[in-house]
């Protein structure tokens, strides 16, 4: 009798046992799904200032699909002449920063957001953007449809911060003091920035697309006379740069229209400057 009850006993433990294991087994816990967010990416219209206006964005990611350096330049050549005309920065410092901050377009910030001059998001950014992994893990970058639209960035991240004036002083055919004066500004973090510009602007003869916009720009020819013309008298502290952002003109115009041959100018001295609406 004993021994009956304790076989029950026994059994009885070993099926509790094995219900308690069965009812963990069979109910699992499901982990929550993560929220996926399909966010349509901001289109940015750059207006330009009539000089290069550039095709309103129409959404579509399209990158370089070249393999080569000599495509690079190829295939920007022209637009950094446009910027140049625009902007002032010189074409070939335009060209080698694209280069090397992109890997002739083939690096994987580039690639992946058509970002060829490794500018961050930084403060007031409004556009779209991307994670990449530079001085710091995941650090935020700009992000355009068309690598035209870096090129314009580009120019507009120059020429709107007082820290690159300095750089609208030099001569826009001075290939070398950009250089060096980017780096002085800051632009990179690495010591022989300058030294990389220049071997790739001497290597690849770069600089023949600045040279080409400079005598095209002191050719003196006539030009139509209109009433929209504005005499100014040079203050003191006045730059060519400083003038050319007020009326919203490069400062090759600005040059061109005064003949002036270099960045100096004196106070008291009368600049002309041509309305938006003066035929060149």
């Amino acid at each position: 009798m004993i021994r009956r009850i304790l076989v029950l006993l026994v059994l009885g433990s070993f099926l509790l046992a094995c219900k308690a294991k069965k009812s963990v087994v069979n109910t699992p816990r499901e982990r929550p799904k993560a929220e996926v967010v399909s966010a349509k990416p901001k289109i940015i219209k750059y207006e330009g200032d009539g000089l290069h206006p550039l095709p309103e964005d129409d959404g579509r990611f399209i990158k370089f699909e070249g393999s080569s350096i000599s495509e690079y330049i190829d295939t920007f050549s022209e637009v950094a002449q446009f910027e140049m005309k625009a902007y002032g920065i010189p074409a070939s410092i335009t060209i080698a920063q694209g280069l090397l901050e992109s890997g002739f377009g083939n690096g994987e910030l580039a690639k992946k957001t058509n970002n060829h001059f490794g500018i961050k998001c930084h403060t007031g950014w409004n556009g779209d953007y991307d994670y990449h992994d530079d001085d710091e893990a995941g650090e935020c970058f700009r992000k355009y449809n068309h690598p035209r639209y870096s090129f314009r960035d580009h120019s507009i991240f120059l020429s709107n911060r007082s820290r690159y004036a300095s750089l609208f002083e030099l001569p826009n055919d001075d290939y070398r003091a950009w250089a060096y004066g980017l780096q002085k500004a800051g632009y990179a973090t690495d010591k022989r920035y300058p030294q990389k510009l220049t071997q790739l602007i001497e290597t690849y003869n770069l600089h023949r697309y600045d040279t080409e916009l400079v005598r095209t720009a002191y050719r003196k020819e006539p030009t139509e006379k209109v009433a929209e013309n504005y005499t100014y008298v040079v203050q003191k502290g006045d730059t060519l740069y400083s003038i050319s952002r007020s009326y919203s003109v490069s400062v090759d115009d600005l040059k061109r229209w005064n003949y002036i041959y270099d960045n100096h100018i004196t106070e008291g001295q009368q600049l002309t400057v041509k309305s938006a609406k003066f035929n060149k």
